[in-house]
């Protein structure tokens, strides 16, 4: 009796790249149900490269994604889509319309993806935005709010449709520092209300200790990952000058970076 895939998401040996650039090789991972995971890196290294193609918007050279044990990249164009349907997506600019009303931002997915009336689909804008208290902001506009509450826009918008995964591209971008633990308070209470399975694109540390149960460290000159696992074993254990650059805020020792390399475009 086989046993059943308890995985969210396992990502096996893929190459990403656009045109005739390669940024990303032979990368390998996977995402517990329920973890909040977090891919870290400096500016350049593939980490949105690499959420782009967790998405679906772009294909990979090679390589296999699975979503709770269904095939994803090898899947034809309908089942792409129910599954693509199962996300839930914050951008880090929160991408929303800015000719319509919080309202009608988070009523867009369900307008387009399931059979719901006007009614039920204003009770469960409601309903979300609510969750992310913006309880009384419904009929504003984009550029009425706040950048945080921007995001919290945008992250009611990721939950209409009650995903299984929440995929945050930098979420506390351009936010001041009590924003953004506001918004790592919120990523939290989504997790532990609904036991979502969170992946968070950052390079913001106090965000990655404060809530990271595992990451991955992507590296520009090596174009794939370089360390994997807790954060906090991470950062006091690592002997790769690199991690610990990065998770401590150091600077490598002459002869430790990897620097000679040629850099990679990615993002």
């Amino acid at each position: 009796m086989e046993t059943p895939d308890v995985t969210a998401i396992a990502v096996e040996h893929l190459v990403c790249g656009y045109d005739d650039r390669i940024i990303l090789r032979d990368v390998s991972f996977t995402v517990k149900p329920g973890e909040i995971f977090f891919v870290v890196g400096g500016s350049g290294c593939g980490k949105s490269t690499l959420l782009r193609h967790l998405i679906g918007l772009h294909r990979p050279r090679s390589g296999r994604i699975r979503f709770f044990g269904q095939p994803f990249t090898e899947a034809d164009v309908e089942e792409r889509r129910r599954i693509v349907r199962t996300f839930g997506v914050l951008y880090q600019s929160a991408a929303l319309w800015t000719s319509s009303t919080v309202r009608e931002n988070v009523a867009l997915p369900l307008q387009e993806h399931t059979p719901l009336g006007p009614r039920e689909i204003d009770d469960l804008v409601t309903l979300k935005l609510a969750q992310v208290g913006l309880t009384g902001f419904a009929e504003f506009y984009p550029a009425e709010l706040s950048g945080g509450m921007r995001k919290r826009a945008g992250i009611a918008r990721a939950l209409a449709m009650d995903p299984s995964i929440v995929f945050f591209d930098e979420p506390g971008a351009g936010l001041d520092p009590v924003t953004a633990r506001e918004i790592d308070a919120l990523i939290l209470q989504i997790r532990e209300d609904f036991g979502t399975t969170c992946v968070v694109v950052s390079h913001e540390l106090d965000s990655i200790f404060r809530l990271g149960n595992r990451l991955i460290m992507l590296d520009q000159a090596e174009a794939g990952i370089i360390a994997e696992g807790v954060p906090a074993e991470l950062r006091d254990t690592s002997e790769d000058p690199r991690v610990r650059a990065f998770l401590r805020r150091e600077l490598p020792l002459r002869g430790e970076s990897s620097a000679s390399h040629q850099p990679r475009p990615g993002g």
